[in-house]
């Protein structure tokens, strides 16, 4: 009879998801329309959901105070498909991301929480710049760490997503966190995508990292800043941050440097590249790392970075070189480092995604293979770029330029 009396009630609240929340006022859809026909079929993915948590052990309780008040938000799958045709080349994202105003604000918040950056890096190893930076990067310190209800977001994503198992995975996480008394279901607040707090930590990472640090009871990665920092520097030590080497450091590469080896995939050691005619930017020698790569995210005319297994460390918190290197740089410059020497190639034009795609047709059709004509600049690509490039006997350092492009279009 219990459990007849909660499902009964989980049932009646799943209507709460009508209510947009923005419009509190608003009415439930007109029966026949397109909007009524797509609410009735989330609830039923609800109701099926719950029944899945409930087996995986999410209580009726928790499910009471979570999915049954959960929203549809049509403005996350908008988010979701998004496609920009325009991508930012890496110069305009690090004029963002490493501002000289976001440096200025690193610098005082590391001054501000140094109790807590202190004794997070006695603990973790990770340095207090390195937080600072992925703060600044993720949220400008707090500023802007989304807004949206997580648990609506990522049931929004689960029903009707690009990628519903994983955002499934998630949804069961958040529900996992508000079960645990870690933080109860309003107080999840994040990114259109899931990613919460000070530094956007998604559930499962927060469920696997996420530390205590101030010793209230709770890890609250909203509101206390030693649990922030602690946390993410726990995520990083446990990902394998080496304390004893850097990030990486710009490099002046020789004449003749074969680019086709400027890929995370190519690893050798820090002096094995100096044999090799490799330097620092100033002429002084290579920081001592193992398993370094060189980077040249514009190509030969733009700088070159050598990265090892920090940078490495840093993409396991966000897939992207670009965004690695915005905070390895921002942290050097928190530090009070230099940024980049080498000058952007700022007179390149970046191609947009539907010429990125006639690039990748055009050079599979020649035979330089760039895999699934995806509009993205992958490995794949790079290779195919480079292989015609060679073809031309221009240097290989597979960079899409509008030159290239035009050079294969009939």
């Amino acid at each position: 009879m219990r459990i007849a009396r909660r499902s009964c009630c989980f049932a009646l609240a799943l209507s709460a998801w009508l209510v947009p929340p923005l419009a509190m006022a608003q009415a439930a859809p007109p029966s026949g329309t397109p909007a009524a026909a797509q609410a009735e079929d989330f609830r039923a993915w609800l109701a099926r959901f719950a029944d899945e948590a409930r087996a995986s052990g999410i209580s009726q309780a928790t499910l009471d105070a979570t999915l049954a008040r959960v929203r549809w938000l049509p403005q996350v799958i908008e988010q979701d498909r998004a496609q920009p045709e325009f991508v930012r080349p890496i110069w305009l994202y690090l004029d963002g991301a490493v501002s000289t105003q976001r440096i200025l604000a690193g610098r005082a918040q590391r001054q501000l929480h140094a109790g807590a950056f202190d004794a997070s890096g006695k603990r973790y190893g990770v340095p207090a710049s390195i937080i600072t930076a992925i703060w600044g990067v993720e949220s400008s310190y707090g500023t802007h760490f989304g807004s949206f209800r997580v648990i609506d977001a990522l049931a929004t994503l689960a029903y009707d997503g690009r990628r519903r198992d994983w955002a499934r995975g998630e949804l069961l996480a958040a529900l996992q966190i508000v079960q645990q008394g870690e933080m109860p279901a309003g107080s999840l607040i994040g990114s259109w995508a899931g990613a919460m707090g000070h530094t956007q930590f998604l559930p499962s990472v927060y469920l696997k990292y996420a530390v205590d640090a101030d010793g209230d009871g709770k890890r609250d990665i909203w509101n206390s800043v030693p649990d922030v920092v602690a946390s993410t520097a726990n995520f990083l030590a446990k990902s394998g941050w080496r304390p004893d080497e850097p990030w990486g450091a710009e490099v002046r590469l020789p004449a003749n440097f074969d680019y086709a080896r400027t890929e995370l995939t190519t690893r050798q050691s820090s002096g094995d590249w100096a044999a090799e005619g490799v330097r620092g930017i100033d002429g002084a020698p290579l920081p001592a790392m193992q398993g370094a790569s060189i980077l040249t995210p514009a190509g030969a005319r733009g700088p070159a970075v050598l990265v090892g297994n920090n940078f490495r460390v840093l993409l396991r918190y966000n897939s992207s070189n670009n965004y690695a290197l915005a905070v390895a740089l921002l942290a050097q410059q928190i530090d009070g480092g230099p940024g980049l020497v080498t000058a952007w190639p700022r007179q390149l034009k970046t191609l947009t995604r539907t010429e990125t795609q006639a690039l990748q047709l055009a050079l599979n059709a020649r035979g330089f293979d760039t895999g699934e004509p995806d509009g993205v600049v992958g490995p794949a690509t790079r290779a195919g770029v480079r292989r015609f490039q060679q073809s031309l006997g221009l240097p290989a350092d597979g960079y899409p330029t509008q030159d290239l492009l035009q050079r294969l279009l009939p």
